[in-house]
């Protein structure tokens, strides 16, 4: 009997502040499809966080310290939950053939 390879997804949620690792042989699972929903939401708050922070760091805008610091922490949340999807994503991605290096 062969096993087959471990497929090593980073989750987009953590457990007591360490990384969340799904590993499984890379075919669909219900977990999977709950990270990738997950994921998606994830990047949807981000544009919305974004779209909200425009506006107020115009130069323009008269906000207090209370208000930049609220938008500050919200862009340091999104940032961080789409670098976590980015480098999920990325650990997915197959390396480069040795073929395709050669034919440069």
């Amino acid at each position: 009997m062969t096993s087959s390879p471990a497929h090593r997804r980073l989750l987009p949620w953590s457990h007591d502040g360490k990384p969340a690792v799904l590993v499984t042989d890379g075919t669909e699972t219900f977990l999977s499809r709950l990270a990738d929903a997950v994921e998606e939401q994830q990047i949807q708050t981000a544009a919305v966080i974004l779209g909200l922070a425009k506006p107020m760091v115009k130069g323009t805008a008269n906000l207090s310290a209370h208000e930049l610091r609220w938008i500050a922490c919200r862009l340091v949340e999104s940032l961080t939950d789409v670098l976590n999807i980015c480098e999920s994503r990325g650990r997915r991605i197959p390396p480069y053939d040795e073929a395709d290096k050669d034919d440069e």
